[in-house]
């Protein structure tokens, strides 16, 4: 609670569920606490005395916040909040023991959410409806008076022809399809018109291929393979088995509403200058277009672009992203552990303890709760819900702080066939998962599960391993961008370790780590350097040097891609103590000063080596021409005056005798014989 005079209003729900006001009493203690049997009913008055204080109030019900919002519509400047501590703690067996828990999820309710960044997609009702025989223009003839209907028949079989044409029936096969609802292309091959004279059945005329088509949404009754990746979370795109009568009927339902003005949440937010996807052509990081389920994501020069029309907000990319180019939006990193660090210090506080964060989405993840509580034994005492947009959406810092505030253990819940791929989210689990065994906090004590039934999601929290609470957990609080976050986490979770160690290996993927060079075979032509997009490799402009800032290693690889000796290579890894220490020097070596100027450049082992192999073996340097080497020896600007004042082109080959004419020698001879003394 974040004002000393706010109001918290408690409900036993008709003493269905026991109130342990001391205990969120200890947890809340900037609120004046109120407690009721029927805060709905009997006891509203209590809700309308509250309103009368004009001071910020947080309620403990979330199933009757209609009815207040209502009774405070007279209230316009009151401030509520709404937190469901019954399904969540109240309503279960170990409900005696829940008051730590009421008193957390109170608190973190309390925390303020940015507000959400929407993107709007616009229909005007132009539909392409996809198919193969008489179903999709059934289809068509119920969608007609709603939307402009064309219909696009692939390889059809005898379709009778209609008596009137209401709407266009066209016959093709959609070979590609991008966009989303509002902006779908199509190409489409064996496109053709129908004829006008189709007796028995529908005849077509000649056929082409390379058509184009544009529409705003596509109902796909073909039966064949989806038009896209994904394709259930593509906004506009509709498929439906056409043997499958109810799919099909739902389909129709759906298309008919799509037409107007649709918003829907920017999910990630996306900075490209951050990006470490490619340098000079050269292919780094592809983390994101690698798990990217719907293909919004795509290359876009040295970085990529993320198509927040088409974007179903899996939150994969800001999961896995290393720099915090992407970050997921619902809400920011920072922001969502803001609320886990009130959770785990509230619950502490109040007298809780082993507490495991239960991280769930906010449709799937409610509806198991709400369900075990009320048909089963309801959420364990120590088990913290924290709902999310995505449970994809976490990366390593979400997990890892947990154990950094103090807590015990992690469950994921998702579904027993998640929506959204999951891999990033392994990933995520695999990396807190080694760093915080490392660090003593114990082993196996993050857990996803997989699962629809209640009971299951009991049993596995009741089975999960806790791990060693940390006896000095760490206040800190996360601000600024993604990046900042997760290197800010580990440092704090390296303080919080129960047995800490310096370095900690991890696998390929992770977002942090170290290069590691051959120093003999580096010419230190700083090409990594100039790859490097987070400036973790660095130059020196007075010493021919390569510097390294370990904490800024993103490990993209491309510094191992770009440089052209091949004697880099990146290795996964956490070293807390290389992130404490100064720039770590890989190469150093002496520097060549112009011969001219006395100014360094380049390396005095480079420009030996360049001189040894042209004096040896080029013709352009020998002989008569070895003054030519001089050049070599200088700056880029005397280099240049030093040609110009002495008019030679160093790449220029020598002069050849000059080829005499017959002219030439007839004049030579006549010459002669008027002067044989060459007088």
């Amino acid at each position: 609670m974040s004002a000393a005079t706010s109001r918290l209003l408690i409900c036993s729900c008709e003493k269905t569920m026991p109130l342990d006001a001391e205990a969120i009493g200890r947890g809340c203690t900037a609120a004046k606490l109120t407690q009721a049997n029927q805060l709905c009913g009997l006891d509203l008055d209590q809700f309308k005395k509250a309103l009368a204080e004009g001071t910020p109030i947080t309620v403990a019900c979330t199933q009757e916040e209609a009815l207040f919002r209502e009774v405070a519509e007279n209230s316009p400047q009151a401030q509520l909040t709404f937190v469901n501590i019954r399904e969540t703690g109240g309503w279960s067996k170990d409900a005696a023991a829940a008051g730590p828990k009421a008193a957390a999820l109170i608190a973190a309710a309390g925390e303020d959410m940015p507000p959400i960044s929407l993107v709007t997609l616009e229909s005007s009702g132009v539909a392409l409806i996809y198919g193969r025989d008489e179903i999709a223009i059934e289809a068509a003839q119920r969608l007609a008076d709603r939307l402009d209907i064309t219909v696009l028949l692939t390889k059809p079989g005898d379709v009778i022809p209609r008596r009137t044409n209401e709407f266009p029936v066209l016959k093709g096969t959609i070979r590609n399809a991008l966009g989303h609802l509002g902006h779908f292309e199509l190409a489409i091959d064996d496109y053709a018109l129908p004829s006008p004279s189709s007796r028995a059945k529908l005849a077509f005329g000649p056929s082409r291929n390379g058509a184009t088509s544009t529409c705003d949404l596509i109902l796909d009754l073909s039966g064949g393979a989806p038009l896209f990746p994904a394709y259930e979370l593509r906004p506009g795109y509709l498929r439906a088995d056409p043997r499958d009568k109810a799919a099909v009927e739902r389909a129709i339902a759906d298309a008919g509403a799509l037409v107007g003005t649709f918003d829907k949440p920017r999910f990630v937010n996306f900075e490209p200058s951050l990006c470490a996807h490619s340098r000079s052509s050269i292919t780094g990081c592809t983390r994101c277009l690698d798990l990217c389920p719907t293909g919004a994501i795509t290359p876009d020069g040295n970085a990529v672009a993320i198509d927040a029309n088409i974007c179903a907000g899996c939150g994969s990319c800001a999961s896995v992203c290393p720099t915090g180019a992407a970050s997921y939006a619902l809400p920011s990193a920072d922001a969502l552990m803001r609320r886990l660090r009130t959770l785990l210090q509230t619950y502490r506080k109040a007298g809780g303890n082993s507490a495991i964060v239960l991280f769930h989405d906010g449709e799937h993840g409610e509806e198991i709760i709400d369900a075990l509580a009320r048909f089963g034994e309801g959420l364990p005492a120590n088990v913290l819900p924290l709902a999310v947009n995505e449970v994809t959406q976490l990366g390593p810092e979400l997990i890892a702080s947990v154990f950094a505030y103090g807590g015990s253990g992690v469950a994921l819940l998702t579904r027993a066939k998640p929506r959204h791929d999951i891999t990033a989210l392994r990933r995520a689990v695999e990396t807190a998962d080694r760093v915080v065994s490392a660090l003593g906090f114990g082993t196996g004590i993050i857990q996803i599960i997989e699962t629809d039934d209640p009971d299951q999601l009991r049993a596995m929290l009741d089975a999960a391993p806790r791990g060693v609470a940390t006896d000095k957990p760490v206040g800190f609080v996360p601000r600024g961008a993604k990046r900042s976050v997760l290197e800010t986490t580990f440092r704090e979770l390296y303080l919080a370790a129960p047995s800490p160690v310096d370095v900690v290996a991890l696998a390929p993927g992770a977002p942090f780590g170290t290069v590691n060079l051959n120093v003999g075979g580096c010419t230190l032509c700083h090409a990594c350097v100039t790859a490097c997009p987070t400036g973790a490799l660095s130059d020196n402009p007075d010493r021919a040097m390569l510097r390294f800032t370990e904490s800024l290693c993103v490990q993209c690889g491309l510094c191992e891609s770009t440089c052209p000796e091949k004697v880099i290579s990146i290795e996964p890894r956490l070293d807390f103590q290389a992130w404490n220490t100064p720039q770590r020097v890989l190469k150093e070596e002496e520097p060549f000063n112009c011969i001219a100027c006395g100014k360094p450049f380049g390396t005095k082992s480079s420009i030996d080596r360049v001189l040894a192999k042209l004096g040896e073996k080029h013709w352009m340097f020998q002989g008569a021409n070895a003054k030519r080497l001089d050049v070599i020896k200088m700056c880029a600007d005397c280099r240049v005056e030093a040609v110009v004042n002495e008019s030679f082109d160093p790449h220029a080959a020598p002069q050849r005798p000059p080829v005499m004419t017959t002219e030439d020698y007839l004049r030579a001879r006549d010459v002669k014989k008027d002067d044989p003394l060459g007088s």
